[in-house]
């Protein structure tokens, strides 16, 4: 009757015990002559006494303090897995001087584990799993010399695992796993000669693998990952013969992966991903015949994939993701035919894919970011099973192949950043589960088939950098799960649809650089999740409708470089989430909204509008233009006249010259005069405004006061006008007497800049030509040319790594812009650290366009060797020709002088042989004067110096363009 008492007393605490009949049949009416042992989950021995309590999953809850341990000293189960029970553990548990089995996991027991359980000297398992329990191991549980299963993982437990675990020699599961331990894996573990399975991942152990683990013989699984482990893999390892399962992912393991792994013929999953492991994969992997899974990712293995691995039939799973490797992929791999997921992007693979048509178990492929190449539509077939597959990044060629369409379980699609032509084919309207595609920076051509509003499931649709022309179809409105549209930079025409509204999961939409006109649609404002918008570069016209006001969600929106007009609608001021905006180059007037977004916008994303004004630096007084306007009505007429006589002037004076000139080439003289040359041949016009005198004025007749640099075409003054604005002037250098026409690098140069308008470029205000002076005048960049800032300790020690970063990349997009977007392409031909300016916010401008070439397609593009030395390509020297890659060789060289601080001089020519490792040690190639940067940052500038040095190639050919420069520079 004791023992009847003692559970009926522990029921009554528990705070459910009169809910659900789970135990009803605890009663003291239902106690026979044999005590509660027909109770459910009660269980007695022969004479009556109970000695197990299985009461699993049943949905108790409450605590163990009620629970008379004492009153049971013939229990040896107690099993109460998976219930609500909490609290702390008692440590009269200890009482239970029987006990065998104990399992208390999926609970939400607290508290330390006491170490009274060291008292149950029969116990041969422990489950404390999955519970909140904190503490250390307590080191009593090394008495437990019965153990053979100890059970601990999921809890909060910390400290270090104590060496009396050595102690449990009749141990075959130990697991340990999410908790918090620290400190190093005892070597004690090496005594437990039986141990089947051990798991101590996802803890915080450090220190080397110990050489003891050598001993178990009789382990199977061995789980080390997600720790702070390092050091080599020790090669006691070799004599674990029965070991099927090795995980040391995610540790700092170091070193070569050791030969002897491929003796470990049991094998069946090797991951050793994301350590620090270098070398070769060794050739010995081949053997592991029983190998179904093998993860090497995220290490720093080198040197080409051995064939061998082509007999490891029954692999399923493959990732060498992000390694150095390189050389082509074996065709051998065709033979896996069992493989489930490929993964050897983020490497240096390189040449023909090979034909991966037999591996039609693929449900996941991931070959980015190599040099892969190869016909797109005939390496790939049909993939029933296939869900996710991802190009990216390469070099494959051809037209996507209407097969991708007869992929009924593809739910992601990526082949950007490749060269890729031909149409998008209306059948991937047909791969039903598709949610991302991405398609950017190719050569696509043709319009979006408005199949694509089929894919009901759509959440990421990108078709940036290509040559998509047309109208966008309204059929895009229906796909009502897109959060990500991305559109830009094609040539789509039209109006913007108003079924775009209907996106209404949409956080993302960018449609800039295209030739959209119109108006911006109203029904955009139905897109109250959107985060960032991005219109700019079109040609949208009218006002900005003050409905935009309803997305609170937009953070960033840019609108330059439009046709828009009017005045800013004031509900600007009601976004309190807005933080960016940019509103530059339209024809808007009026007011600036007095909110955060347009208070802490630089100048530059309010600057081409001739009509704003506010409290604002850089923009008039709404107060001042006012009485500004005022004045000028009343002198209008007094102006009127004399500005008509002028203009009537400048036309006579015109045609004089013309006359003039045409009287010379019939003569066909030679000779000049001062006397000849007099007058404007054409004038400066800036917002409106005739400044040529105040251009003469500002600079004092461009005196070398105002001289802020020299060189070979001319000088350039700061010049700062009547308005207060300040303006950057470049004159060329004086014609010859009597030389009337316009020098070349000055047509040049101004031919170039009113071609082309990038954030990156420099800023064209317009130029003149006099008889006395040719000149450009531009925007004013505040902190002056690279060359200057890299070649002052102080201003480059400002210059800190991720700005240098930034300026990388801006160079790089204007560069890409030039050669991809502009028609003909552009090829600046003297990109050098004094070609590149830096305004206050250390964003790069490319300036001098005096050498620039426009490529013509029906031309050889021959040209005279021109450039500043150290950056020019060195095949000018004797082909002469200028193509794209020019720019691509000089922007390598400006790239390691960035980093460097300085420019490297003669070493360029070592980094451009081939037969140079790209494995350069990254401290020879940084600027001393900077801080060390962070590991993180390392990273990037490893890849920044990767790719420069792809792009100092001895061949142009094998240089990439610029283009692709931008794309990995982003990464």
């Amino acid at each position: 009757m004791e023992e009847s008492h003692a559970l009926l007393r522990w029921k009554t605490s528990l705070q459910n015990h009169n809910n659900g009949s789970s135990l009803s049949s605890w009663t003291l009416n239902n106690v026979t002559k044999i005590g509660p042992c027909a109770w459910v989950g009660i269980h007695c021995n022969h004479g009556g006494r109970v000695n197990s309590i299985n009461l699993t999953n049943i949905g108790l809850k409450g605590t163990l303090h009620d629970f008379s341990f004492s009153s049971f000293p013939h229990l040896a189960y107690l099993d109460l897995w998976s219930n609500q029970l909490f609290g702390n553990i008692p440590p009269q548990i200890g009482n239970i001087s029987k006990l065998k089995y104990l399992d208390l996991s999926s609970n939400s027991f607290f508290g330390a584990i006491p170490p009274q359980i060291g008292h149950l000297s029969y116990l041969k398992t422990l489950n404390l799993s999955k519970n909140k329990l904190s503490g250390s191991i307590p080191l009593e549980v090394g008495r437990l010399s019965s153990l053979n299963n100890l059970t601990l993982y999921a809890n909060c437990l910390e400290g270090l695992i104590p060496h009396s675990l050595g102690n449990l020699t009749n141990l075959a599961i130990l697991y340990l796993y999410n908790n918090s331990l620290s400190g190093s894996i005892p070597s004690e573990i090496g005594n437990l000669k039986f141990l089947y399975s051990t798991a101590l991942s996802h803890n915080k152990l450090s220190g080397s693998i110990p050489h003891s683990l050598g001993n178990l013989s009789n382990l199977v699984i061995l789980f080390l990952d997600n720790n702070l482990l390092f050091g080599l893999i020790p090669s006691e390892l070799r004599n674990l013969k029965s070991l099927y399962y090795l995980e040391l992912g995610n540790n700092k393991l170091s070193g070569p992966i050791p030969h002897f792994l491929g003796n470990l013929t049991n094998l069946g999953v090797l991951y050793i991903y994301n350590n620090l492991l270098s070398g070769s994969i060794p050739y010995e992997i081949g053997n592991l015949k029983f190998l179904s899974e093998l993860n090497l990712g995220f290490n720093k293995l080198s040197n080409s994939i051995p064939v061998s691995l082509s007999n490891l039939t029954n692999l399923i799973f493959l990732s060498f993701y992000q390694n150095s490797l390189s050389g082509a992929i074996p065709k051998e791999y065709q033979n896996l035919v069992k493989l489930t997921k490929l993964l050897l992007g983020n490497n240096q693979f390189q040449g023909p894919i090979p034909n991966l048509r037999n591996l039609t178990s693929l449900v996941r492929v991931r070959l980015n970011r190599n040099y892969l190449t190869g016909n797109i539509s005939e390496s790939f077939y049909i993939y029933p099973n296939l869900t996710f597959i991802d190009l990216s990044h390469n070099n494959f060629y051809g037209e996507i192949s209407s097969d991708w369409g007869r992929c009924p379980k593809l739910d992601s699609l990526d082949f950007s950043t490749n060269n890729i032509t031909g149409n998008i084919p209306s059948e991937i309207g047909y791969s039903s589960q598709l949610e991302v595609l991405d398609l950017s920076s190719n050569h696509i051509v043709g319009e979006i088939p408005t199949e694509l509003g089929k894919l009901s499931f759509f959440i990421k649709l990108i078709l940036a950098q290509n040559q998509l022309s047309g109208q966008l179809s309204p059929k895009l409105g229906l796909l009502v799960q897109l959060e990500h549209l991305d559109l830009s930079s094609n040539r789509l025409s039209n109006s913007i649809p108003e079924s775009l509204g209907n996106l209404v999961k949409l956080h993302y939409l960018n449609l800039s650089n295209n030739q959209f006109s119109r108006e911006i649609p109203i029904k955009l404002e139905e897109l109250i999740h959107l985060s960032e918008l991005d219109l700019s570069y079109n040609f949208l016209g009218r006002e900005i409708p003050s409905q935009i006001c309803i997305m609170q969600s937009l953070e960033k929106l840019n609108l330059s470089h439009n046709s828009l007009s009017g005045v800013i609608p004031r509900c600007f001021e009601e976004m309190h989430g807005l933080q960016r905006i940019d509103i530059s180059y339209n024809e808007l007037r009026g007011p600036i909204p007095n909110s955060t977004a347009f208070r802490d916008a630089p100048i530059k994303a309010l600057q081409g509008n001739k009509g704003l004004c506010g409290d604002f630096k850089g923009l008039p007084s709404c107060k001042v233009l006012k009485s500004n306007k005022q004045a000028s009505r009343k002198i209008w007429i007094v102006v009127l006249f004399p500005l008509l006589g002028i203009v009537a002037l400048l036309i006579s004076l015109i045609g004089l010259f013309f006359k003039f000139q045409r009287r010379k080439n019939k003569s066909q003289t030679q000779q000049s005069s001062p006397r000849n040359t007099r007058g404007l041949l054409s004038v400066l016009t800036f917002e409106g405004k005739i400044v040529y005198e105040e251009i003469i004025r500002a600079t004092n007749d461009f005196d070398d006061e105002h001289c802020i640099g020299k060189g070979g075409q001319g000088s350039v003054y700061k010049a700062k006008l009547a308005s207060g604005e300040i303006v950057a002037v470049k004159k060329f250098h004086s014609p010859l007497s009597g030389e009337m026409t316009f020098k070349q690098e000055f047509l040049n140069e101004v031919k170039a800049l009113t071609e082309i308008r990038h954030r990156n470029i420099v800023k064209f205000n317009g130029f003149c030509s006099h008889a006395q002076h040719s000149f450009i005048v531009y925007e004013y960049l505040e902190m002056g040319s690279l060359a200057m800032i890299l070649s002052n300790d102080a201003a480059a020690k400002d210059l800190e790594w991720t700005q240098r970063m930034n300026v990388i990349k801006g160079i790089a997009d204007a560069l890409s812009y030039m050669h991809n977007d502009c028609f003909p392409p552009i090829v600046h031909r003297d990109i050098s650290s004094k070609n590149v300016l830096l305004d206050f916010e250390n964003e790069a401008h490319v300036s001098d366009f005096g050498i620039a070439k426009f490529l013509k397609p029906d031309s050889s593009n021959l040209t005279e060797l021109a450039g500043t030395y150290g950056y020019v390509a060195p095949e000018l020297a004797y082909t002469m020709k200028v193509t794209e890659k020019c720019d691509v060789y000089s922007f390598g060289v400006l790239t390691l002088e960035v980093i460097k601080g300085k420019h490297l001089g003669d070493f360029i020519f070592s980094i451009s042989s081939s037969s140079l490792n790209l494995n350069i040690a990254l401290d020879e190639m940084l600027d001393p004067r900077l801080s060390t940067p962070s590991r993180n940052v390392q990273e990037k500038l490893i890849s920044f110096v990767e790719v420069a040095i792809s792009c100092l190639d001895e061949s142009p050919e094998s240089r990439p363009t610029m283009q692709k420069v931008s794309q990995l520079l982003k990464i």
